[in-house]
């Protein structure tokens, strides 16, 4: 019950963070609409190029797959096990990642370079604001963006850098078996976790561009200490959790109602107000653990700690180790 109440009292210090700086949900629908944008502006020119055929037929769509991949029509036999033996399955087409061309290979590496770049730069103009914010500056988004962009050396060595790792660790994943599956994907997760400072750290680092540095400054702050400051991190979700809960009891409540009174409308309503109530929350939920994740940054790297956060909530995520 008490690591609850203080899961409450960071979603609610987060939030009044934002309360106090609105600006900073601004951020995320920003990088929402320009990543698509971006994705667009790459598969729009391949989705509507000449083939011949009217873009509202099958062999249009098919002509452009071929573009990228070996899209195969003959029938093909494929053989799996699920561990009580093997089947065979048939298909008159086969659609196989493996049989990308190299083109498609460069096409879709630089619209995965290039949405990583994209959101990474924005993310760094995010986290920019937010300790701008915490410090009790001033927040805009011109001010972020023009922040990054005296960033981009770092921003794009880290994007390289970590999207090769990210592109070797799900190919090994996808080759080995069961076991070496669960073991990859174990070192994501280990490869997650000691990222979760590198945003940050790129902000405040003034000294390097090199992305080992980065990454090493990042793992250290986890490193000195016993890693509770995950459980702490994970303490805004909770508190976000027990609103997902009410919300809930509060739809349940709601459609019985509706069926007491055999209203459809109002059935209808309920649950279109609590997805709206939902994806509102979520988004609340993801900024005010990107302001808690900040705040937990300061506080283990700088020794500061950003109103209105207290020692008693940071004691709950972070614990120094003693030598």
């Amino acid at each position: 019950m008490e690591r609850f109440q203080r899961s409450w009292e960071l979603f609610k210090s987060s939030l009044a963070v934002m309360g106090q700086n609105k600006t900073l949900l601004a951020f995320p629908i920003l990088t929402a609409i320009l990543s698509v944008f971006l994705v667009l502006l790459f598969l729009t020119p391949v989705a509507f190029q000449r083939t011949g055929y009217g873009y509202d037929t099958a062999q249009h769509w098919k002509a452009v797959g071929n573009t990228f991949y070996n899209i195969q029509n003959d029938s093909t036999t494929t053989t799996a096990t699920d561990g009580s033996g093997s089947y065979s399955r048939s298909s008159n087409s086969s659609f196989n990642i493996r049989g990308l061309k190299p083109m498609g290979v460069a096409y879709f590496a630089v619209i995965y370079f290039a949405t990583m770049f994209l959101a990474m730069f924005l993310n760094v103009a995010f986290y920019h604001e937010i300790l701008n914010a915490l410090r009790g500056e001033s927040v805009s988004i011109a001010a972020g963006l023009q922040f990054a962009t005296t960033k981009w050396k770092i921003i794009l060595l880290w994007t390289l850098f970590a999207g090769l790792v990210g592109f070797l660790i799900k190919t090994l994943e996808e080759r080995f078996g069961a076991v070496g599956e669960w073991f990859m994907r174990l070192i994501g997760a280990v490869w997650s976790i000691a990222c979760v400072f590198v945003i940050p750290v790129i902000v405040t680092e003034e000294e390097t561009a090199n992305p080992f540095i980065v990454l090493k400054k990042s793992a250290g702050i986890l490193t000195k200490t016993w890693g509770e400051s995950l459980i702490g991190y994970a303490g805004v979700g909770l508190g976000g959790f027990l609103i997902m809960g009410l919300s809930a009891v509060w739809l349940v409540a709601a459609i019985s109602v509706a069926v007491l009174l055999h209203s459809l409308v109002l059935g209808i309503a309920a649950v279109a107000i609590w997805l709206v109530a939902v994806i509102v929350l979520q988004y609340l939920m993801s900024v005010a653990s990107q302001i808690f994740r900040c705040a937990l940054f300061l506080y283990a790297s700088q020794g500061s700690l950003p109103a209105p956060y207290t020692h008693e909530m940071m004691s709950m995520a972070w614990k120094v180790k003693k030598s």
